[in-house]
């Protein structure tokens, strides 16, 4: 096949001696068995997403390997001394169970320390959460986690956290974008200066677990936590390393784990995609369930930052809720135990996202606190807890189930979710209720929403163009209609301009620019379209709602909703 010219410009760089001759080797050999996959390979610069840079390992500048990622550090390393130019730059670095993970790991730990920079790396896998944590936790001005978070095996990544535990956002990502792509791959500085670099390790995961009890559990009695019982999975990931002995500690004695998914394996063996957002992931631990006649099943991802929750409904069998109901019922369990506490003042806010369900403004404003509503990824809640000082955040999620308890984690951290998640569980059993139940009556509070998410995923060079294509058609030729309800309003995040139907106005959207559409309909429903951010995805996301008198009401109204959805589906043609 016949390869561009561009392409081959950025082939020959890497056959040139700043690139190890394993490298060399496996690029010519390429050249003759895989062009196609060459041409993959080198065809664009591996990209920072909404969760930091992520890719397929191998060799190229399209690929997760020792030269990617050491041109990342050596282009961070430089801003962070531009930033911070009288100080000692630290930074705190982990890494999660995939494949070379370790390896990278050290590779990025030592570019930063062969530039003078202070390095606390872990000595072993931990979860994500747990950097976050770290970052503020040694002071350190940068945090860096080698994950993939819930790609397939072949993935890893690179995340970037700031100073308070956040990852980077604008100005901030474009500037550290901007210092990387003036580098050249010979500039990279791999000579480590072992001195600056410190294994961390039992004292942290010590303060990381003190901190997720203290945020993340309630006053729920010592009886009610040891008569809950649990069936938890980490999916072969790092979760294992914290939940059980946070759980343990905080008084949580009948905890099950799936023993096949118990051992940290980037493999992911027993499971087609390590994500708690599909339902075959968790389907080991929901057996297990049946067979024990458990309470909840809660799991994690391989990084441990998204949780999955399933909960018998109220015929006694296992369901999975979605992240939407998983984040609504946290919410509502936090607003009124601050309640209960007297802490609400009308100072605080909880946080969502722009895709989530429209429930958590409806909880806002039963509780009269505020919703921040913000682009997709925990990046943006942390930056309101920055931007807002003077306000104090609560909790908030997003609908790709992952919720932040409090700020001492700046991200989404499945280890304090799932402790919260078994703390409404266990006080709603030593009711003689049950955490569904106590969704449901939450449909009759404050209106039955209903969401759904269709992926479609289009996958390489091909694919990136068909996914654009989309979204070009959705601009250029809005739909006027959907399922016999008039869109009543059109939001275009890319534009920063939104169209309200019924008065002919246009307003300014301040939210940052993003590649999202959404269309709002006449009956509340909401669709929205978006692109992923770090996979090769086209995202549908669809939100109906309707309002209840009783619980008695659910089984009907959720049969019309679930055909409204259908419906709107069917009529754009995303079968």
């Amino acid at each position: 096949m016949h390869i561009e010219k561009a392409i081959l410009d950025k082939v020959n760089v890497w056959l040139t001696p700043t690139f190890d001759k394993e490298t060399q080797e496996t690029i010519i050999e390429m050249m003759t068995s895989s062009p196609k996959e060459l041409e993959e390979s080198f065809y664009k610069n591996l990209e920072f997403g909404t969760g930091g840079m992520r890719g397929v390992m191998g060799v190229g500048t399209n690929r997760i390997n020792k030269y990617t990622l050491g041109k990342n550090t050596q282009g961070l390393s430089n801003y962070l001394k531009k930033c911070f130019p009288d100080e000692q730059i630290k930074v705190a670095i982990a890494y999660d169970c995939r494949h070379n993970s370790d390896t990278l790991a050290k590779v990025v730990a030592d570019v930063f320390s062969a530039n003078g920079i202070k390095v606390y790396l872990f000595s072993e896998m931990r979860p994500t959460p747990e950097l976050s944590f770290t970052v503020r936790h040694l002071n350190c001005h940068t945090g860096i986690v080698l994950t993939a978070s819930h790609n397939p095996p072949e993935y890893n990544g690179y995340k970037v956290y700031w100073q308070d535990g956040g990852q980077i956002v604008p100005p901030q990502d474009a500037e550290v974008i901007a210092e990387i792509e003036s580098l050249e791959y010979s500039n990279i500085n791999f000579n480590a200066d072992e001195n600056l670099i410190e294994y961390i390790d039992t004292a942290i995961d010590e303060a990381f677990r003190d901190s997720t009890i203290k945020n993340a559990s309630f006053d729920t009695s010592a009886d009610a936590r040891k008569k809950l019982k649990i069936v938890y999975t980490s999916l072969h990931g790092t979760s294992i390393k914290a939940i059980p002995g946070v759980l343990e500690k905080a008084g949580y004695t009948d905890v099950n784990i799936v023993a096949e998914q118990a051992q940290p394996d980037g493999n992911f063996p027993t499971v087609a995609s390590p994500n708690p957002e599909e339902p075959e992931a968790l389907a080991m631990a929901m057996e297990l369930a049946d067979k024990i006649n458990a309470d909840i099943v809660v799991g994690t991802d391989p990084d441990s930052d998204r949780l999955g929750v399933a909960v018998r409904n109220t015929e006694g069998k296992m369901i999975l809720l979605n992240g939407n109901q998983t984040m609504v019922v946290m919410t509502a369990f936090l607003l009124e135990q601050w309640k209960k506490q007297n802490k609400l003042s009308g100072n605080e806010f909880i946080g969502s996202t722009i895709v989530s369900t429209p429930m958590m403004l409806e909880l806002a404003s039963a509780y009269d606190v505020e919703c921040k509503v913000g682009l997709t990824g925990f990046k943006w809640i942390a930056k309101f807890i920055k931007d807002f000082p003077n306000q104090t955040y609560i909790g908030g999620g997003e609908e790709s189930f992952g919720f932040m308890v409090g700020d001492a984690v700046r991200d989404k951290d499945a280890v304090a979710a799932i402790l919260l998640v078994c703390e409404i569980a266990a006080q709603a059993k030593e009711k003689s209720s049950s955490l569904y139940q106590e969704l449901l009556q939450m449909y009759v509070d404050f209106g039955f929403y209903k969401e759904h998410l269709i992926s479609i995923t289009k996958k390489g060079i091909d694919g990136a163009n068909e996914i654009k294509q989309m979204m070009i058609d959705l601009r250029q030729n809005p739909l006027k209609e959907i399922n016999g309800e008039r869109v009543v309003c059109v939001e275009d995040y890319q534009s920063s301009k939104g169209k309200d139907f019924m008065n002919g106005e246009e307003f300014d959207i301040t939210i940052p620019k993003s590649n999202v559409l959404i269309y709002y309909l006449e009956d509340g429903s909401k669709i929205c379209a978006r692109p992923s951010g770090t996979e090769p995805k086209i995202k549908f996301y669809f939100s109906v709602n309707c309002t209840i008198d009783s619980i008695a009401d659910v089984p009907e109204a959720e049969k019309q909703l679930d055909t409204k959805i259908k419906n709107i589906i069917a009529e754009m043609q995303l079968n």
